[in-house]
């Protein structure tokens, strides 16, 4: 695959990556797309002192002002990295398409590649918004204009696997991701938000695609699946009830959390039940093998299922164990880097104690009401004692709302708010507020 286009798409600030992308024209006017993840496994063995740790670990931490990487800063950074004008070794997923998106046959294989361009998503998002107006590539750091025209074949094609998925009910849950410039001592000085673009989603689509086909090409062996179950039907109904109640009041940021916490947590298994989010029959993790140790097992079964056929693979039990493993380090993974997050806004608010600032009530709790500020979104809390002094605070939790017993006054989850900043205490990552009067 050396002498086949390949790039790869990530954040600015990436130094490990895991996938490219490869695109190619054929005669018939068909296209060949190649999803090409490192191949981890080559250099990381089973039992090894390396392997044994990522198990244990179980996925990479991504905390803001740092990152608790799975593997060893040489196998992430140097030897799996797909680096470019460089021979990596991957494993592949080659797709025969139509301009579409249909497929109409793929093989799973090892390759070795070359990648010929680097590319963050602020220079892919420049070609594709460009494009919309004079077809033309945008970014001059670009110079291969066959790449600019390989990514915008690709978000054609991406666009329409997209679509596809959310015709089928998919969710469409998208959230900004809060990031922090930190001065030299790590103290947050800034807060940004970075929201999903196209360039995101093509990148997304085409990971999909391929962590379906793998899951789809083992049959009925044993394998490692990411699954997630039909959602809560109670909450899902009282979620309805609220955002028809509320209308146009109903912030598109609170339904979007009050969604999330309907669903129920995606999870490895070995027993099948499908991905309702995804709206797949099949699913699993495939492409983030330097971060994520559930792919790496993805890998070997791979290996021994569809490119070897030989070796016996792990009994169910076992490999439904590591599942279960896998999915508490994932958890306790993500709630490290939700506490990182909270540990810095806190650190952030310590600069504006005494402020009065807008938000809007984000939850209700029987101690109070949580507010996310509009600019910062930093989220704390109006203790309940706070809200209506010498009157009794009743929850109405099917409605999200607080309410107090003797004026009447409501607190509705989504209702604006002004409120002062009256504390915040950055080793128990809590901020405090009080609500300002009118």
């Amino acid at each position: 695959m050396r002498e086949v286009l390949t790039f790869t798409i990530d954040p600015a600030d990436a130094k490990d990556f895991d996938d490219a992308l490869s695109f190619a024209e054929q005669e018939d006017g068909t296209l060949q797309v190649g999803v090409h993840i490192a191949d981890v496994t080559h250099y990381v063995k089973p039992g090894s002192q390396v392997d044994n740790e990522a198990y244990e670990r179980g996925t990479s931490t991504y905390l803001v002002d740092r990152v608790l990487p799975m593997l060893p800063e040489e196998l992430c950074n140097d030897l799996c990295s797909l680096r470019p004008h460089e021979d990596k070794l991957c494993m592949s997923v080659i797709f025969s398409m139509k301009p579409d998106a249909t497929v109409l046959k793929h093989k799973l294989c090892r390759t070795v590649i070359r990648s010929d361009a680097r590319l963050n998503y602020d220079d892919a998002q420049s070609i594709i918004e460009h494009s919309a107006v004079s077809h033309q590539p945008s970014d001059v750091s670009i110079q291969n204009s066959d790449v600019a025209h390989a990514i915008l074949r690709l978000n054609e094609m991406a666009l329409r696997l997209r679509a596809a998925r959310l015709a089928k009910g998919a969710l469409a849950v998208e959230q900004d991701e809060m990031r922090f410039i930190l001065d030299e001592t790590g103290h947050p000085t800034d807060i940004y938000f970075e929201h999903p673009n196209e360039a995101h989603h093509l990148i997304e689509e085409f990971m999909l695609l391929a962590n379906r086909t793998v899951a789809e090409a083992v049959g009925s062996r044993p394998f490692v699946y990411r699954v997630h179950d039909k959602p809560n039907e109670e909450k899902l109904a009282d979620l309805s009830d609220f955002k028809h109640r509320m209308g146009d009041k109903a912030l598109p940021s609170v339904v979007e959390m009050l969604t999330i916490r309907a669903m129920a947590k995606a999870v490895y298994s070995t027993k099948n039940i499908g991905h309702y989010g995804l709206r797949f029959d099949y699913y699993t993790h495939f492409t983030s093998p330097i971060r994520r140790y559930p792919d790496m097992i993805v890998h070997r079964l791979v290996s021994k299922y569809i490119l070897t056929g030989k070796g016996d693979t792990w009994p169910q039990e076992v490999l439904e164990n590591m599942c279960v493993h896998l999915s508490d380090m994932e958890q306790l993974a993500q709630q490290a880097e939700r506490d990182s997050i909270k540990h810095f806004q806190a650190l952030w608010m310590q600069d504006h104690l005494g402020e009065e600032l807008d938000g809007h009530i984000s939850g209700v709790t029987e101690f109070g009401l949580f507010v996310q500020l509009d600019e910062s979104r930093c989220e704390g809390l109006v203790h309940v004692a706070k809200i209506c002094p010498g009157d009794y605070m009743m929850l109405d939790e099917k409605n999200y709302r607080l309410i107090a017993a003797e004026s009447g006054t409501t607190y509705t989850m989504g209702d604006a708010v002004r409120v002062r900043v009256v504390r915040a205490d950055a080793e128990k990552n809590q901020i405090d507020f009080e609500l300002v009067e009118g």
